[in-house]
């Protein structure tokens, strides 16, 4: 079985400093046009504090759900990752208003959680969430995550049988990364489309020791593509 956290050890053992993930959003709003590339060891970082908040503040563990209320996103990738690193178990969709953790972008959704509240903001520079009023119960991550340590190490281990995902296409942790013996090794992956989906997808490719180019909205740009030297196109409905 091979785990998130292991995959994410082998990117940083094979190269720390080569781009695993390059983020461009193209979707009308205030964050159109960003671009963020993070490294290994980069993405290394936002998980471990990710995970330390989830595992230290929300006590999430095995068995505990995590809900991510959020758009296809470089940030929902970390947090994702995070989840998986104590354990718990992934819900995205509607669903996720239901988690025992929300992960959430909504003001409103975060107010309404009755449990534990991570409320993000997806600007790339953010410092605060201009809504973080509006739910006084929830964490703000711009705020607060940079407090939390930067290695992680997890109270328990999931088991091969203990749910990794949750929702429609839900899977076991023994179950999450799947082998494409039809995809290249190192392959440079364009990908995007519906959350749970890419997750699958990044975590199959970052497998193969490859790295993503991971966008959301509609544009088709095949400049990119050979600028970002793309050679394996994944579209998730």
């Amino acid at each position: 079985m091979l785990t998130p956290t292991e995959i994410l050890a082998r990117m940083q053992a094979a190269d720390p400093g080569r781009p695993r993930l390059t983020w461009y959003d193209d979707e009308p709003g205030p964050t159109q046009g960003e671009r963020i590339e993070l490294s290994a060891h980069v993405l290394a970082n936002w998980v471990a504090k990710a995970a330390n908040l989830l595992q230290d503040d929300a006590g999430a563990e095995p068995g505990t759900t995590v809900g991510l209320d959020l758009p296809t996103h470089w940030r929902a990738c970390y947090w994702a990752l995070a989840a998986w690193s104590v354990g718990a178990t992934v819900v995205t969709g509607p669903e996720s208003l239901d988690a025992d953790v929300l992960v959430t972008a909504d003001p409103g959704h975060a107010a309404a959680h009755p449990g534990d509240v991570v409320l993000v903001s997806l600007p790339a520079l953010a410092r605060s969430h201009p809504d973080a009023g509006l739910a006084p119960g929830a964490v703000d991550e711009a705020r607060d995550l940079s407090t939390h340590g930067d290695r992680f190490s997890p109270l328990a281990d999931p088991e091969p049988g203990d749910r990794a995902l949750g929702g429609q296409q839900e899977r076991a942790y023994a179950e999450l990364v799947t082998g494409h013996d039809d995809w290249p090794d190192r392959a440079r992956a364009a990908v995007s489309g519906q959350l749970t989906g890419v997750l699958l997808d990044i975590l199959a490719v970052w497998a193969l020791d490859g790295s993503v180019v991971l966008s959301r909205g509609s544009r088709t740009d095949e400049a990119r593509r050979r600028s970002e030297a793309v050679t394996l196109e994944l579209q998730e409905a």
